[in-house]
């Protein structure tokens, strides 16, 4: 089931970055942003690249992507049925901000293993 999404985005001086965020949050959708960046990807790739993400997850994941016009989906008449999907325009848009996330992500990846490790 997709999430709600803002009925109105002029509500404070924050709204910009929430429904910026609104649109990339979740657990796997920068994952996907970030392996849609080399080229249009198959789903099984995908999956395969996204680590432990259900196949059900991934599909909503994507559906909402693509329902935002971030990405796009090729299917492929042949047997078997083929799909890819790919960054859209404007998911291209977002390619810095994800290459941002990541060098940030690497630059503090402790504070990640910090975190799991308290929880153990």
């Amino acid at each position: 089931m997709a999430k709600p999404r803002h009925s109105r985005l002029d509500c404070t001086p924050g709204c910009a970055v929430e429904a910026a965020i609104s649109l990339i949050d979740g657990k796997w959708k920068a994952v996907i942003l970030y392996h849609l960046q080399e080229g249009p990807v198959r789903f099984n790739e995908l999956r395969r690249r996204s680590g432990s993400v259900t196949q059900r997850m991934l599909t909503n994941q994507l559906r909402e992507l693509e329902t935002d016009g971030l990405i796009e989906r090729e299917v492929f008449a042949q047997v078997p049925p083929r799909v890819e999907y790919r960054l859209s325009e404007r998911g291209r848009t977002l390619s810095p901000i994800i290459e941002a996330l990541k060098a940030w992500g690497d630059a503090n990846m402790d504070l990640f293993a910090r975190r799991w490790t308290a929880r153990a």
